[in-house]
């Protein structure tokens, strides 16, 4: 089964996640090397800071745009990664692995993969 997993990190207002791309990749890249190493590894990715957020929004078939994200909240979505695990179990040590476990908040959502249009 495929499972996403959600990073939530505190952002300092008006920064963001206060560390450098150097600091986020030494801390995420051996986890997407051991899942590479385990066959688990689907896909992963850095959001950058919700202050370069746009959100859309349609209503009673208006747009409206806006800047920043749709919620105010104390941790942001800040990266996610897409493995591929036997059961929620293996989800959760994929995780614990995850240096975000350590500072913040790891969500994890199994998914329906939908099928390329024919």
């Amino acid at each position: 089964m495929n499972y996403l997993l959600l990073m939530y990190l505190q952002e300092t207002p008006g920064v963001g996640v206060d560390v450098s791309d150097e600091e986020v990749l030494r801390c995420a890249l051996p986890v997407v090397e051991r899942t590479s190493a385990r066959g688990q590894y689907l896909a992963a990715g850095v959001l950058r800071p919700t202050a370069t957020a746009t959100s859309v929004r349609v209503r009673e078939g208006h747009r409206l745009v806006t800047d920043g994200p749709f919620a105010e909240t104390r941790e942001h979505l800040a990266g996610y990664l897409l493995v591929e695990a036997k059961n929620l179990d293996e989800a959760i040590a994929i995780a614990e692995e995850h240096p975000a476990a350590q500072s913040g908040t790891v969500e994890i959502r199994p998914i329906l993969v939908l099928p390329p249009a024919q």
